[in-house]
């Protein structure tokens, strides 16, 4: 297998997990109750809280809200169209 074609599959992979991790994120912001460091939630919340807490600074949480994941969905999915998508960079320079 061509080293671009392992590239390309790797890349979309991981901002599929990724975007995976934050729809998560957006269902668990419907369960206030629910304790974030605990697994199997944890598992969630520990590759996403990173990401989350410097966006939640710029753009709090609006009317008790969080909207930090949604728009970590919608930047993870515009990055993977630009890179991985049918005429994405990887792809072209692949």
């Amino acid at each position: 297998m061509a080293p671009s074609v392992v590239l390309n599959w790797s890349v979309g992979l991981v901002l599929a997990l990724m975007t995976l991790l934050f729809i998560f994120r957006i269902v668990l912001t419907w369960y206030p109750q629910v304790d974030l460091t605990k697994p199997p939630v944890a598992l969630v919340v520990w590759p996403t809280e990173p990401l989350l807490a410097p966006v939640r600074q710029i753009v709090p949480p609006i009317g008790g809200v969080d909207i930090a994941p949604v728009i970590w969905v919608g930047l993870i999915t515009l990055l993977r169209e630009i890179l991985v998508g049918q005429q994405g960079l990887l792809k072209i320079l692949g």
